[in-house]
């Protein structure tokens, strides 16, 4: 039987669409979910079923909603090494290998992140983001190494989500690019969505979009190559890859975004998740992690100064 959760919207809410009041109102619900639960029938706003995300609510309206019942996992818990650099109670922090696909897809639903971390933790992770990404709270792409957080209660996974979406969660990554940025340093400001010649890439434009920010530093410069430091403010999908090609200088290694090139040493982009800070869900203190460059990365820097 579906959890049933109501609340009476507050001076706070007013005027605020629907699936942002959820949000800020249940703690186990994202914009995301709740823009899922919405779409399905499952909101009522004053007792009539409302499916508009967009709904503007008002002070004293009550909210009902229905909390879908959660879906039998149907993954397989692999014992698959992975290396974690931190674990408690509530979360862990994994470095994740150059190759390894977070969370199981159509025709993928094996050997993935999730399905190590299902026999790790014994099923116990969050719920949240559905049963095909349980614990995930952000992802990397599958050819991207690095360090990323799981959680394992929807508590610490609601917690995380909002400290994202409100800038506060730091991630920063090293990437090898192309060419030779003009500048030492500096932001890349464009919003981002779904490419429209190609849904499966995203682009910069105008159309159904949203903000992006990463700010990017140059560490070493090489021939043909730039070895940079980059910065999200925000978390679009794709978002370094996007940005550091529409400025000119795309990841080294990405057939996507870049030239379909072979280059010596890479399968894939070189890219690396180094840095990520957090205020923890539980104990309000703020962590960070650092994690090494892995041996591509730094095979393919012992290339590049070569040249």
């Amino acid at each position: 039987m579906s959890e049933i959760i109501e609340f009476l919207v507050d001076e706070n809410g007013a005027g605020e669409r629907l699936d942002k009041v959820i949000d800020a109102n249940v703690s186990q619900v994202t914009r995301s979910y709740a823009q899922r639960i919405i779409k399905e029938n499952g909101v009522a706003v004053d007792g009539i079923i409302v499916t508009d995300k967009n709904y503007k609510v008002k002070v004293g309206q009550k909210i009902t909603i229905a909390l879908p019942e959660p879906e039998i996992l149907a993954l397989t818990p692999e014992d698959i090494p992975i290396d974690i650099v931190y674990e408690d109670d509530d979360l862990l922090v994994v470095n994740k290998a150059k190759g390894m696909v977070v969370h199981p897809a159509a025709g993928n639903f094996g050997g993935t992140l999730v399905n190590a971390l299902m026999h790790h933790c014994g099923g116990r992770l969050s719920s949240i983001n559905g049963t095909i990404r349980p614990g995930i709270v952000h992802r990397i792409d599958k050819d991207t190494s690095g360090l990323l957080i799981v959680a394992k209660n929807d508590f610490a996974h609601k917690n995380l989500a909002d400290q994202i979406k409100s800038h506060d969660f730091s991630r920063e990554y090293e990437a090898v690019v192309y060419g030779s940025l003009k500048n030492d340093e500096g932001p890349v400001d464009a919003p981002i969505g779904r490419n429209k010649n190609d849904r499966k890439k995203m682009a910069v434009t105008c159309e159904n979009s949203k903000n992006a920010i990463t700010h990017y530093k140059v560490l070493n410069r090489y021939g043909g190559f730039t070895h940079v430091r980059l910065r999200l403010e925000t978390g679009r999908t794709h978002q370094i890859r996007v940005h550091m090609a529409h400025i000119g200088h795309p990841v080294a290694g990405d057939f996507v975004y870049g030239p379909k090139k072979v280059l010596k040493s890479l399968n894939g982009q070189c890219l690396h998740a180094k840095h990520i800070g957090f205020v923890h869900p539980r104990s309000l203190k703020y962590i960070e992690f650092e994690s090494d460059l892995p041996d591509y990365f730094k095979d393919f820097l012992s290339t590049i100064k070569k040249i």
